[in-house]
């Protein structure tokens, strides 16, 4: 189960990051190709509407920070301050690696129901209501954007969803952390899918990371 939830937020990242760089390219096509006095072409890249190509990015860079955010809690690459742990003594650091990530479970969890409340409030419940068939005329139907024209709750949606998996990934580093000692540390020289070919050099350390070198290195509030 755990592994087609990371397929699937690594999918979901990968596809809002191809799509709205291709959308962006194809608007700057179309938009410098409409300026081209060309007979025939020009008139048909002018009707061709892509007004809502940069509004349509815009969301979807929101949510692929939002789900990229959840990504880099998992892989041990989010960005944390951690100056304050690696002060601690030495035997207290465990402990402040474990209030750092326990921080960081409330905050998304609060930061994720304020969302679905907000979500909720600002159109979503008006749509949950009209397709089960219930009595909607007190309720508003909520805002929609400018040039898409889709209710604002479907994009909003991507702070509950993101903060909940942030906070779900967050439980599952902390309970590792409890079980192994290690958190997750992300190698900046590992290209997925090749396999790694390490060379026998005097010296050098091939012992996995220690309880005590996960913490020091400060990979706690990542």
């Amino acid at each position: 189960m755990m592994k087609y939830l990371d397929h699937l937020e690594e999918w979901i990242i990968t596809f809002l990051m191809g799509a709205a760089t291709l959308i962006i390219f194809v608007s700057i096509i179309h938009r410098y190709g409409a300026g081209l006095p060309i007979p025939g072409v020009q008139e048909w890249l002018i009707q061709v509407n892509l007004s809502w190509a940069q509004e349509l990015c815009i969301y979807m860079f929101v949510w692929m920070a939002k789900f990229g955010a959840a990504y880099g809690v998992r892989s041990g690459i989010h960005v944390g301050v951690d100056v304050l742990v690696n002060r601690l003594p030495h035997e207290w650091r465990p402990k402040g690696v474990m209030v750092a990530i326990i921080c960081g479970t409330i905050f998304t969890g609060i930061i994720g129901t304020l969302g679905a409340t907000f979500v909720w409030e600002n159109g979503m419940h008006y749509a949950v209501f009209n397709k089960l068939g219930m009595n909607v005329a007190d309720l508003t139907e909520g805002p929609i954007t400018p040039d898409l024209e889709w209710p604002t709750w479907i994009i909003y949606s991507a702070v509950p969803l993101g903060s909940y998996l942030m906070c779900f990934r967050f439980i599952q580093v902390g309970w590792r952390f409890l079980k192994t000692g290690h958190l997750p540390r992300h190698n900046e020289g590992h290209v997925e899918g090749i396999e790694e070919v390490t060379e026998d050099v005097p010296g050098a350390l091939h012992d996995p990371i220690t309880h005590e070198d996960a913490v020091t290195e400060g990979g706690t509030t990542k």
